[in-house]
């Protein structure tokens, strides 16, 4: 037993006091202590727990194993309790002590870390003597002990390299009915026959013509078979190479709004190419001549592209040496449906999204109302403060002018400033707010501008703006 075995083993004996130890790395040494019977681990109701076992027990208090536990060593190979702190590396004899069958690979002890942390663990290991994440990984999923209904996942993120045990999803552990192709075009789809009609079908040399519109006609059979409709494109162009996967489709298939485009292409055999007496002596005379390295011609393999919607499986097959292209179209065609079911979803989210968004948007707009009239309000009483004290100051002076008005000698002149000073005190009365009965002012509809700063970001003129 290492220093950290036993240190786990005292642990579990003070009753697993809390704090003692970071992450879930002492779970794994627990069930290594289970498998030499020091231990009992439990996962009961979704809780792990740990006991110890009456082995356990007998080695706290004694430093041994019971009789007969485990093979008997000679008094000198006997290891004794490692005191705290001390860090000393099993032996090989050590080692010997745990029967093969009862170790658990790094695959097994992983997967048994992802189930104690709930799929997910980030490993933050740094330095030269790090561990090759991506190589273990790698070798894990070759292992075979994945279940076969997860999937390992790893990749680098801030915290380190993350580690996840998903669920496949479903479409890729569906059984697919293999699409028939037909031996030949006896009633071919009117895309099929569109492409026929062309002096060169799909840009394809003539040995390869017949098999590609077969193709072709078993896909949207199987394409309408689902209930997705069909559609010609460019039935006789050749894209060039340089713009093989952005030319327009020869044809499209449109499942649930999501039109997919294919393009049917053909393969390439690259050679060594052998220069001619022409071309090294022009290349001897114009330095700007340049001879190809190779030379390219077409092969009877094929490649189907597809472009639009969302990838699930790929966006490309092509025939392989152990795998033709008749083999891989019922993946063509589930790849379409998938596409066309995302398209749905989005469109259902899309639609979820905008409602949401517009009842937000028309609670924003209740409540710019609201604060609209509050401000209309505070400016209309902050308005009516301004007259009254500006009436307060025009009533002095009124009363002002009245006693010079007094002083004045009785003629012409006094009548018209006691005819002003009447004008001036109507005026003064109209102006005072208190002269009237105080009534909460009609607030007016307002304009979209008019509500734009209380919006908090919104636009009056909709939720789209």
């Amino acid at each position: 037993m290492n220093a950290r075995q036993f240190l786990v083993l005292q642990w579990v004996g003070a009753g697993c006091p809390a704090g003692v130890w970071q992450g879930t790395s002492y779970k794994t040494t627990c069930q290594a202590l289970q498998n030499r019977g020091l231990v009992k681990v439990s996962r009961r109701g979704g809780q792990w727990n740990v006991a110890l076992t009456s082995a356990g027990r007998h080695y706290l208090t004694q430093g041994t194993h019971h009789a007969g536990k485990l093979p008997t060593q000679t008094p000198r190979s006997e290891p004794r309790p490692p005191s705290a702190g001390v860090r000393a590396a099993p032996s090989p004899a050590q080692k010997a002590r745990i029967p093969a069958q009862n170790r658990l690979t790094f695959t097994e002890q992983l997967l048994q870390e992802l189930e104690d942390a709930g799929g997910r663990i980030v490993k933050s290991d740094s330095g030269p003597s790090s561990v090759n994440w991506p190589s273990r990984i790698a070798g894990a999923r070759k292992s075979g002990k994945i279940p076969k209904t997860k999937e390992l996942q790893g990749g680098w993120c801030g915290d380190g390299y993350e580690i996840k045990l998903v669920d496949i999803p479903a479409w890729r552990l569906a059984i697919l009915e293999p699409v028939p192709v037909p031996a030949r075009l006896s009633r071919p789809h009117s895309v099929v026959r569109a492409m026929q009609g062309e002096t060169q079908p799909l840009g394809l040399t003539k040995p390869v013509q017949g098999r590609a519109l077969r193709l072709v006609q078993a896909l949207i059979t199987a394409a309408e078979r689902q209930g997705h409709s069909c559609s010609t494109g460019a039935t006789g162009a050749a894209p060039r190479p340089h713009r093989r996967r952005s030319a327009p489709p020869h044809f499209s298939i449109t499942a649930q709004g999501q039109t997919v485009g294919f393009l049917v292409l053909q393969e390439q055999d690259r050679t060594e190419h052998v220069a001619t007496e022409k071309e090294l002596a022009e290349a001897k005379k114009d330095s700007w001549v340049r001879i190809p390295r190779f030379d390219y011609t077409p092969s009877e393999r094929l490649r189907i592209v597809i472009s639009g919607g969302k990838p699930h499986r790929a966006d490309e097959w092509a025939d392989t040496p152990g795998r033709s292209l008749e083999d891989q179209l019922a993946e063509i065609a589930q790849e379409v449906t998938l596409r066309g079911e995302a398209a749905e979803r989005k469109r259902l989210a899309d639609i979820e999204a905008a409602r949401q968004k517009r009842i937000c948007w028309e609670a924003a707009m209740q409540e710019a109302r609201v604060r609209y009239a509050e401000a209309y309000r505070v400016r209309h009483l902050e308005a009516q403060e301004e007259a009254w004290r500006r009436a307060e100051g025009l009533t002095e002076y009124v009363s002002a002018l009245r006693l010079h008005a007094e002083s004045l000698p009785i003629g012409p002149a006094r009548e018209e400033a006691e005819t002003w000073i009447a004008w001036a005190e109507s005026h003064v009365q109209r102006l005072n707010p208190l002269n009237g009965s105080p009534l909460l002012p009609a607030i007016p509809e307002p304009r979209p501008e008019d509500l734009k700063p209380f919006m908090h970001g919104w636009s009056p003129y909709g939720p789209a703006y």
